[in-house]
């Protein structure tokens, strides 16, 4: 579904992203492990064109992508919810939703807004809240409704458990189970060990820019070294 190969970024002259590889396969969760400043963000962006690659071959279901538009890639398919939700704080959850529509997409899973609101009972209640009336968890939950009504087949999750409360965190790995189970593949950027353990099938460890560690969660659990030098505050 999706490979990144020899992977470099730059933020002005500083070097981020040191020959990242990674890939998702269709209808696999697969987590980014890191500290804060590891480059874990810097990596989504740069897979979705937010920041572009100096380096580094990009291919989403066959395509090359490095040197698309970030609007080009999500009309591919690539959908992204970011660290800082970005909703529309004037609109209306109704309307936060419709404008991430996009046409149904062969070999995706469609959304509706009645699905997402299926999948987000709460934004359900609230259908004509404005965004900036809402909280952090709710913001969170519609921004990953409005990306969903891209139909994407593959979606980029940045800290999606960052800041929420524990109930509300809950409802995010209920919600990612379900995204799997439509066959949606996921990758996600993540600091809580224990949220990423409970919704993902493989991880990636990052840290100063470089992949330092690749494996099942398994095998994630049974690295004790691994874990206390590059996860351990």
């Amino acid at each position: 579904m999706l490979s990144v190969r020899g992977l470099h970024a730059y933020y002005g002259r500083a070097h981020i992203l040191r020959d990242v590889a990674l890939e998702v396969a269709t209808g696999e969760v697969v987590v980014l492990l890191g500290r804060n400043g590891a480059g874990k963000s810097t990596t989504l962006k740069s897979v979705m064109g937010l920041v572009r690659p100096a380096a580094g071959e990009i291919v989403f279901e066959g395509r090359r992508i490095e040197r698309l538009e970030p609007y080009e890639i999500a009309q591919a398919g690539l959908g992204y919810v970011p660290e800082d939700r970005r909703i529309f704080t004037d609109l209306t959850v109704d309307e936060n939703l419709e404008v991430g529509r996009q046409p149904p997409r062969p070999g995706a899973p469609g959304w509706s807004a009645e699905k997402v609101f299926g999948l987000f009972p709460n934004l359900a209640t609230m259908r004509e809240r404005p965004g900036g009336r809402m909280s952090g968890g709710e913001q969170q939950m519609l921004t990953i409704g409005r990306t969903l009504m891209g139909n994407p087949a593959c979606v980029l999750l940045d800290e999606p458990s960052e800041g929420l409360a524990p109930v509300i965190v809950d409802q995010m790995a209920a919600a990612i189970h379900e995204l799997k189970a439509q066959g949606l593949s996921v990758l996600l950027s993540e600091q809580n060990l224990h949220f990423a353990t409970a919704v993902s099938d493989r991880a990636y460890i990052i840290e100063k820019g470089e992949i330092r560690f690749a494996g099942t969660m398994a095998e994630l659990a049974g690295n004790d070294a691994v874990r206390a030098q590059y996860l351990a505050v």
